[in-house]
């Protein structure tokens, strides 16, 4: 039988072969010889050899990834190298003394802001909160209303006193509330930057509080208001009044008589936009804004149905007369309509009926000027935003159109380089053409146009036309800029007319509380008087006041008793704060473009009506 040698070549075996063991081994090593000769490949030389030493792979098998060796190796050193850096750059992080980067200093109108709006704090009346940080005021006025029994209205504890004495004056006192919430409105950004947000909403508020207290503000209908607390009779007559007597008003002890008024169109309508525009500012808080709206449109619609001026034959005509108030109604009007968005009040407010007698059509000497007085200028910067960004269309753009261009014109009228409103050798505008008391008319000024710059700067309009000339919004912007800077110390007295801002400021303001001393001395009516005829600097600080102002002639005199020179006000410490936050910080940020839109509902411009039928 032949088999195959597993060895090579061919094997005969007999079954019957009888060879001994010693042929057998020698046939064996033949083979041996034989086998050895020839070349033998891996396999048959793992089964002489046995088990061998395995080479190592090239590749390393991941389970999901089967990856080079040689990158592998790379990408764990990689790994591992990568961690050691990051921990020794950690390491070094944690323990290398930090140098930390502060917010740049503030600004001078930032810091002046701050300041301004403490003078509302050493205005208060009633029990004041553990927070008003000014040492020198205490609780006053907590018998206001109890002490006359003609009023019907018995709380009237709280509220503001209007400026150097302890009357509450709500005309000049409404129009302060809403300058300082269209200020909040626009520049809430600001403000937060500032760290006086949660400040002036606490101001506003307790201002809002008090004007709730002076009208039956749950109902939907009132016969009548309450115009003014306290006395201020200048003829010097014996009973002791808010005039004659000079006192703290912590100690005040005589009664303090309240006027109502029936028949005060214009008093009602600046409470209203008052309320209005505290609503916005307090929108988040459903409930205490829906009570102001409720209030504003229940004055409103008093002011409508019982017309007259509020100062008509009264005491208030002395001190805080008004001369029409018809510019209320657009005023008003205009606050109620961005409150509700009720398309009823815009009508209203562009009424041309009603905007031609508030004088919208005609120019005069104070024309273009804001004060607590006239809000006509006030309204058509306002109705004039109404057109810049949610353009109504038909009906109302002719008449915002008016608007709009009229407000151009007031703007042009602050520019040096007309010559509606002199100058004095120092630059201060006079928009009362000299007469005493400039600084309010000035500060509502300076808003007014840092806000329209913002409003062209907000809609993409680099800036406006005064005739055949267009000028930047930079150039309004910088009218604002050297009129407060004169405020604030930049002027021929290098004085600062705010008190407590830079080093040389009005040392004998006249103000009660600021000019007696907190000594636990109870001082009489005329007991004060060595006070007010002082020549000594006030014993307490008023921080934030601004006084009256200087004269035609740069001039100013420091002495208490004249009060043209040194009396602070609200209404002009309000245009001062509006004016202040509009100016500070960043210029990129400027106004909130949609809060105060925030109840207007979208607008569809109504299609004009079609042409009458053409008649040959």
């Amino acid at each position: 039988m032949y088999g195959r040698d597993p060895w090579g070549g061919a094997l005969e075996m007999n079954a019957t072969d009888s060879a001994t063991d010693d042929d057998r081994s020698r046939n064996l090593q033949d083979f041996d010889k034989a086998a050895l000769s020839r070349n033998l490949d891996e396999t048959q030389q793992s089964w002489l050899l046995g088990p061998t030493e395995q080479k190592k792979k090239k590749y390393v098998d991941l389970g999901c990834l089967i990856v080079s060796r040689k990158v592998f190796k790379w990408t764990v050193g990689c790994i591992i190298a990568a961690a050691l850096i990051a921990g020794f750059v950690t390491l070094i992080v944690k323990t290398v003394p930090r140098h930390r980067h502060h917010n740049p200093p503030p600004d001078n109108y930032t810091l002046a802001l701050r300041k301004a709006l403490m003078f509302f704090n050493a205005q208060r009346s009633g029990k004041l909160p553990k927070h008003n940080n000014v040492s020198w005021r205490g609780s006053s006025g907590l018998q206001d209303g109890k002490s006359d029994d003609s009023t019907m209205f018995k709380n009237l504890v709280g509220g503001y006193y209007d400026a150097g004495d302890a009357i509450k004056f709500n005309f000049p006192q409404s129009f302060a509330l809403t300058m300082l919430s269209w200020s909040a409105i626009e520049y809430s950004a600001k403000y937060e930057a500032a760290g006086e947000l949660s400040h002036v909403k606490d101001i506003i508020k307790w201002g809002t509080d008090y004007l709730l207290k002076t009208f039956n503000s749950s109902a939907d209908t009132i016969d009548r208001i309450v115009a003014q607390v306290g006395k201020g009779d200048t003829s010097g007559g014996p009973d002791p009044n808010d005039h004659y007597c000079w006192v703290r008003p912590e100690d005040i002890d005589y009664p303090r008589p309240v006027t109502e008024c029936h028949s005060c169109s214009d008093l009602a309508a600046e409470m209203a936009a008052a309320l209005a525009s505290a609503s916005i500012v307090f929108k988040d808080n459903k409930v205490y804004s829906q009570k102001l709206v409720h209030g504003a449109r229940t004055l409103f619609k008093f002011s409508r149905e019982q017309r007259g001026r509020y100062s008509s034959g009264n005491e208030a005509e002395i001190f805080y007369n008004s001369t029409s108030y018809w510019d209320e109604f657009v005023w008003g009007a205009s606050w109620l309509y961005y409150a509700t968005g009720n398309s009823s009040y815009l009508q209203l407010a562009t009424t041309p009926g009603i905007a031609k007698h508030a004088g919208a059509f005609w120019g005069g000497p104070d024309y273009g000027v804001l004060s607590w007085d006239n809000k006509l200028a006030g309204s058509q910067l306002l109705l004039s935003r109404l057109r810049l960004f949610l353009s109504p269309g038909y009906p109302y753009e002719e008449i915002l159109s008016t608007f709009h261009n009229q407000t151009s014109i007031i703007m042009c009228s602050f520019l040096p380089f007309f010559s509606s409103f002199n100058r004095t050798k120092g630059g201060l505008i006079q928009l009362n053409h000299g007469r005493p008391q400039p600084l309010q008319y000035v500060v509502n000024a300076a808003f007014l146009a840092t806000l329209y710059s913002d409003y062209l700067a907000a809609a993409d309009t680099p800036g406006w036309y005064c005739g055949p000339n267009f000028y930047s919004t930079n150039v309004i912007r910088e009218f604002a800029q050297t009129q407060i800077d004169y405020i604030l110390g930049k002027n021929p007295r290098k004085m600062s007319y705010v008190v407590g801002f830079g080093n040389h400021y009005p040392k004998r303001v006249h103000h009660r509380g600021a000019s007696v001393p907190k000594n636990k001395v109870k001082y009489n009516c005329k007991g004060g008087w060595k006070w007010r005829d002082s020549s000594k600097p006030n014993p307490n600080t008023l921080v934030g006041a601004m006084v009256a102002g200087p004269d035609k002639n740069d001039g100013f005199h420091d002495v208490r008793t004249n009060y043209n020179y040194t009396e602070p006000t609200l209404a002009g410490n309000a245009g001062l704060v509006a004016a202040l936050v509009a100016l500070s910080g960043d210029k990129s940020v400027g106004i909130d473009k949609n809060t105060i839109f925030s109840a207007v509902p979208p607008m569809f411009p109504t299609p004009p009506p079609p042409p009458a039928a053409w008649r040959p």
